[in-house]
């Protein structure tokens, strides 16, 4: 009895420490996921935590080649992703896994010093990873038709998809703007698509995913992009385009004629004004004030007027008969100049003493004739001695004929 009661105790002892030992380990975390597209990869979990646990629990992360398990275990190294970290996710994106490889992932809580076991999950990123949408699509009118330009999704590195998946394409859905659409769809790996079957004047709707049919894998598609198509102008069209033109051109014509005008306008009414300065100004900018003058003006002369008998010189006819004495004038009632003519006739020969004396004679009377009428040089005439020349020159020349012209001289 008493082996068996020993041996009862060792057995209910041992049953206590693991029932103990079993209680005291972490629960290891669950619902352990990938979030990826294109070649950006998250890895998420779950874990129920208790009230006393929460705030000390942590996570870690490795990863591993697949073809490395089949090594032996001394061989097999574990890299670290994320270390003790407190969030449930671990990003991967840094660790740029080659998008064709085949990885083991595997992620355990730790607290106090002990850890739960190991969840492990298998990834391939060429399966796994979720293909992005077109990064950029962009409409653009071929004619009646439509273009639409692609670009390809990017990777982590922002490098083409198409660099990593040959085979990728692109599906294209289009379709009339309208209460009953019906969608057409055209697939091509062409990055510059013209859309075909199209209706002039249209407006049309496109959207695109990519696709990769080895996985089956297919992106979600773009947001949808509207444009309307084109197509021949009808006439009432072309001939208001026609018109607008002609009359822009016509008001930039009438623009810049009425612009050159205003220009001139100006620049005349400021350089040349017909506004006269009022006489009180005139009077003080007179040429003999002492106010300086802004520009040169024009010599004003004055105008003095007197009359003036301009007397022809005339043929005179030679006379060979003697004077009269009753006619003739005494030698004290003559000029100076009338005597010494005189002298000058008496001692020279008939004919040019003739001549000569009717000559001087009448330059004499002509000159004093004019002198008469007007005097320029201020001296005086003597009326009564005129007259006795004028009488002795008719006598002595009675077929005379002399031109007189009275003008008005203005100087």
């Amino acid at each position: 009895m008493s082996t068996l009661s020993a041996a009862s105790y060792v057995c209910l002892l041992v049953w206590c420490l693991q029932t103990v030992g079993v209680g005291a380990e972490l629960t290891p975390p669950r619902y352990v996921s990938l979030i990826t597209l294109n070649t950006n990869y998250t890895l998420s979990w779950d874990w129920p935590q208790s009230p006393a646990e929460s705030h000390a629990v942590t996570f870690t992360t490795q990863y591993v080649a697949k073809y490395k398990l089949n090594l032996k275990k001394k061989a097999l190294t574990w890299s670290t992703a994320c270390e003790e970290t407190s969030r449930r996710s671990c990003d991967l994106t840094s660790l740029k896994l080659h998008y064709l490889g085949v990885y083991v992932l595997r992620v355990r809580a730790n607290a106090n010093g002990s850890h739960s076991d190991w969840v492990m999950k298998e990834f391939c990123p060429d399966k796994d990873a979720a293909l992005g949408p077109p990064s950029k699509v962009h409409l653009a009118h071929a004619g009646g038709d439509l273009d639409v330009n692609i670009s390809d999704p990017l990777s982590s590195t922002d490098s083409s998809m198409k660099e990593l998946i040959s085979m990728l394409y692109y599906n294209i859905l289009y379709w009339e703007n309208s209460a009953d659409p019906q969608i057409q769809s055209v697939s091509k790996s062409a990055n510059l698509v013209t859309l075909p079957n199209l209706k002039s004047w249209t407006l049309y709707c496109v959207k695109v995913q990519s696709r990769y049919d080895f996985y089956n894998k297919s992106s979600s598609f773009t947001s949808p992009l509207c444009m309307q198509t084109e197509g021949v102008s009808p006439w009432w069209q072309i001939f208001l385009f026609f018109l607008g033109s002609l009359i822009l051109c016509f008001l930039v014509i009438l623009l810049s004629l009425y612009s050159s005008f205003w220009c001139y306008k100006t620049i005349k009414k400021t350089f040349f004004p017909s506004i006269q300065l009022p006489s009180l100004l005139k009077k003080d900018l007179d040429h003999d004030s002492d106010i300086p003058y802004l520009l040169p003006r024009d010599a004003e002369s004055e105008l003095l007027c007197a009359k003036v008998t301009v007397c022809a010189r005339s043929t005179i006819l030679e006379i060979h008969n003697p004077i009269p004495e009753t006619l003739l004038v005494s030698p004290s009632d003559l000029a100076p100049d009338s005597s010494r003519h005189n002298r000058q006739d008496s001692s020279s020969s008939g004919d040019s003493g003739v001549y000569s004396t009717g000559s001087n004679m009448q330059q004499s009377n002509s000159s004093h004739s004019c002198k008469g009428d007007m005097d320029l040089q201020g001296s005086h005439f003597n009326l009564k001695e005129v007259k006795m020349q004028e009488i002795v020159l008719e006598s002595k020349s009675p077929f005379m004929i002399a031109d007189k012209a009275i003008v008005d001289l203005c100087v």
